[in-house]
């Protein structure tokens, strides 16, 4: 008799026990992995990231970045903005709302005259001879000339737009014009040939550009 209540109160405590210890009973949740890696990593100041030359529309930002518990996610938001490939793009976390407010401040005091001047640039010359003169202000450029113009095309390696002019000159400029550093238009070149005389302009980058008549030459406007 005594054996068989033994057998049995065995029986009854294996009912209640786990074919395996060392897996989750049901109903019990995994708890996030951690671990005690160093985390004191250098805040997010400011981060500039230089665009390609052909770059013209920025389509989406996608940031990645890794969680307390180590894992890896993203997160992206659409855009669908022109860009200026010469200036960076910035990534920063310290312009905060008294940041932002000064600067709308700053832009509110500035005279009217002095928006107009900023906004309205001027032309300046940057190559010039008897028969014509080029002149540049940002993306647009002037060839102010009376002489008929044959065609008109783009090279690559470098980029530079070439302008063939209907008219046989003398030319003294042998070498090329270097502009400014900071300008578009690298350099220009001015050359005689049968029947005509060929400008070429030399980009600092990737254009498509629109080319048309005005009423003292023509004019170029870079995109």
């Amino acid at each position: 008799m005594i054996r068989i209540l033994f057998i049995s109160a065995i029986l009854l405590l294996t009912l209640n026990a786990r074919e395996n210890p060392f897996f989750p009973s049901e109903g019990e949740k995994d708890l996030p992995i951690s671990s005690n890696e160093n985390r004191n990593k250098e805040p997010l100041k400011r981060v500039a990231i230089t665009l390609p030359a052909q770059a013209r529309v920025l389509q989406k930002v996608i940031l990645e970045f890794k969680n307390l518990d180590g894992t890896i996610e993203n997160k992206s938001i659409e855009l669908d903005n022109s860009v200026d490939w010469h200036l960076p793009v910035f990534v920063s976390q310290t312009f905060t709302e008294t940041q932002k407010a000064t600067s709308s401040d700053k832009a509110e005091d500035v005279p009217a005259k002095n928006k107009t001047k900023q906004k309205e640039s001027g032309y300046a010359t940057i190559a010039s001879i008897k028969e014509l003169s080029i002149l540049s202000s940002g993306k647009c450029l002037k060839i102010v000339t009376n002489d008929e113009i044959m065609r008109n095309f783009l090279l690559v390696a470098p980029h530079r737009i070439v302008m063939d002019f209907k008219k046989d000159i003398e030319i003294d400029i042998k070498n090329s014009i270097k502009t400014d550093e900071q300008n578009i238009f690298k350099d220009v070149r001015i050359g005689n040939h049968d029947g005509y005389y060929r400008v070429v302009v030399e980009l600092d980058g990737y254009y498509r550009y629109d080319f048309k008549k005005i009423s003292n030459g023509y004019q170029i406007e870079l995109k």
